[in-house]
């Protein structure tokens, strides 16, 4: 039985994934900030098979309390078979430049809580020797864009920071998945244009649960065909690039 931690539980993406691991019957510890939205995905979850240990309310703003959801989660569970880190946000960035601190808050929100969690699991992960972590991370990072410009440079320094814990933890026998979607049909894009790229929720998550099970890729982009787009994307020059909006 699978001993698995979800942060983020109640995103549109953490769901999807929480039901595949349900569905086995595993042991979970779901964090979430909205109570309401919380206790919903438990009874969700619970209905589907999981057995929930135990929720967690937690702000991603509040990053200085991520050691005290890893001890928590170590704590209820006993062990961490697969971690999943799934929050964000997704903001209007025009609505942003006039606001320095909004910036600074999404910056911490999509990155800084990220790397605090991450860095509260190394210890507890060298210990195991053994489990899997996966980070949802985004194309977005790859090229800073004028319509995602904070949003992106958060994904960029998270796929940076996933790397280095990937590199650290290899020799303890700990898997460290960076997870790269494209546009996903969830409540936090629904602001966005909608486009034929746009995946469901559910096709990323079974690709996402594959991934973490069959201990393979290090770099998970979902759908596969971004990997290509974004081969495309990085060989731009910038003269171009910086005119692009999309």
């Amino acid at each position: 039985m699978r001993r698995v931690l979800i942060v983020g539980a109640t995103s549109a993406i953490a769901q999807a994934v929480g039901r595949l691991y349900a569905a086995k019957g595993a042991s979970m510890v779901l964090v979430g900030r909205t109570p309401e939205k919380l206790d919903a995905v438990v009874a969700d979850l619970q209905t589907r098979g999981a057995t929930v240990v135990c929720s967690l309310f937690w702000d991603a703003r509040q990053w200085d309390q991520s050691p005290w959801v890893i001890a928590e989660a170590q704590q209820a569970l006993g062990e961490l078979d697969v971690v999943l880190i799934a929050h964000g946000s997704l903001p209007r960035q025009e609505e942003l430049w006039p606001h320095p601190e909004r910036n600074v808050e999404e910056f911490h929100i999509n990155a800084t809580s990220v790397i605090a969690l991450l860095s509260a699991l190394v210890p507890v992960l060298e210990a195991q020797r053994r489990g899997v972590v996966g980070v949802i991370s985004s194309v977005a990072g790859e090229r800073g864009r004028a319509q995602m410009a904070v949003y992106g440079a958060a994904k960029a320094a998270v796929t940076a920071f996933t790397a280095g814990v990937r590199g650290h933890l290899f020799p303890f026998g700990v898997r460290v998945l960076t997870i790269k979607p494209g546009y996903v049909d969830t409540p936090m894009t629904a602001h966005l244009p909608k486009t034929p790229l746009v995946a469901s929720p559910q096709a990323v998550a079974r690709r996402i649960y594959r991934a973490l099970e069959q201990g393979k890729p290090d770099i998970l982009y979902v759908p596969w065909w971004w990997r290509c787009v974004m081969a495309v994307v990085r060989l731009l020059p910038e003269t171009t690039f910086k005119r692009i909006r999309i």
